[in-house]
């Protein structure tokens, strides 16, 4: 056998992927696969059954909540299978598998991406008329776009501030004015802001979420430019919540209906600012598009009928791991001069905490 049809037997025989929920078994050529929860496999196990009648001795509530693969292969016409948390070895025929299938030849909506290399761009200005141009197609496409500086800045990044303005309004953004300002310095050492008595004027961690999810129409964009670094720490990372969603919506379609259908209120209360909007965290705007609302340090206490209320729990928190999983975050830190500008409908961000006086500035945009 040569290499190459070593090969194409690897790709086209039987075989086993695993992913966060399920195994997708690959019958072989030409016969397609099929997903499988490792709850229902692991319920399944033909080994569960009495030695003389061989009827079934497992029930589905016996099997662990975190049941997953410890170990798994396709080892002839069988799927072989050890599985969490006691180390149990079950064998499943490729045939029952097949005959069984209750998700054949399913097309899986991916997690969010992790892909900083896809995100970020090269420039040796702050403020590049094409560069912008493909920051904004970046956003559109991906939601996120980075801008690196092949030099380092020979100005202090503070006075190209208003150059980046310019150059997103000329390709159609205005920015806007929130309750801080026009531009925020988020330092601890802040001067120029108003209504900082937030998180982010600390140097404290911030878990994700979106900005002003407690306005009517939040910010479309936000962007963050690196003035200067932090002696520690200070690093952002972000998500694709747009993604989680459409994820989360393949994976676990009642929670994500929960998620887009419940209203729950953001409540944002300083000492001189207090607004309140209540809205579902994921507001449809068509059938595979949302608005994301998402900010854990803004919510009011849930108020749902007693009897719905465990479902909520469970429907939020398996969205919020499946966002905090660092497996499904862009991990970056802003050097001075540099910038990342994103979608806040569509995107969260969150920083590490920090040592020492670091500065970035905020500015909000919308479309013009």
């Amino acid at each position: 056998m040569t290499v190459e049809s070593n090969i194409t037997d690897t790709l086209t025989g039987p075989r086993v992927e695993l992913s966060g929920a399920a195994a997708r078994v690959h019958f072989g050529a030409g016969r397609g696969h099929a997903d499988f929860h490792y709850r229902w496999l692991r319920h399944w196990c033909d080994r569960e059954r009495h030695p003389l009648t061989r009827e079934r001795t497992l029930d589905s509530s016996e099997v662990a909540d975190e049941v997953f693969p410890l170990e798994a292969s396709v080892e002839g016409e069988a799927l072989r299978v050890r599985w969490s948390p006691d180390g149990h070895e079950s064998e499943y025929p490729l045939a029952w598998l097949d005959a069984h299938a209750y998700a054949r030849d399913r097309a899986a909506a991916p997690p969010p991406s992790s892909e900083l290399a896809a995100v970020e761009l090269s420039s040796v200005g702050a403020a590049e008329p094409a560069t912008v141009a493909l920051a904004l197609a970046l956003v559109h496409d991906r939601g996120v776009a980075v801008l690196r500086r092949s030099d380092p800045s020979r100005v202090a990044p503070e006075t190209e501030t208003d150059a980046i303005i310019d150059a997103l309004e000329a390709h159609g953004l205005r920015v806007i004015s929130t309750h801080f300002g026009r531009i925020e310095d988020l330092r601890t050492d802040n001067t120029t802001n108003a209504n900082t008595d937030q998180l982010g004027y600390t140097d404290a961690a911030i878990q994700l979420h979106t900005d002003q999810p407690f306005l009517e129409h939040p910010p479309r964009y936000q962007l963050l430019q690196g003035v200067r670094s932090a002696d520690e720490g200070g690093a952002n990372f972000l998500v694709d919540a747009r993604a989680a969603a459409r994820y989360l919506r393949d994976i676990d379609r009642a929670s994500f209906e929960l998620l887009t259908r419940t209203p729950v209120t953001f409540h944002r209360r300083q000492k001189s600012f207090e607004r309140v909007v209540v809205s579902p965290m994921i507001q449809r705007v068509d059938e595979d598009d949302f608005l994301v609302r998402y900010s854990y340090f803004t919510l009011a206490p849930y108020r749902l009928p007693f009897e719905d209320m465990d479902a909520w729990y469970r429907a939020v928190d398996r969205f919020a791991r499946l966002v905090r999983d660092p497996r499904h975050q862009i991990q970056l830190s802003l050097r001075p001069g540099e910038w990342l500008l994103y979608d806040n409908h569509r995107m969260l961000h969150a920083r590490t905490a920090f040592r020492g006086p670091r500065w970035v500035r905020g500015l909000y945009f919308d479309r013009g």
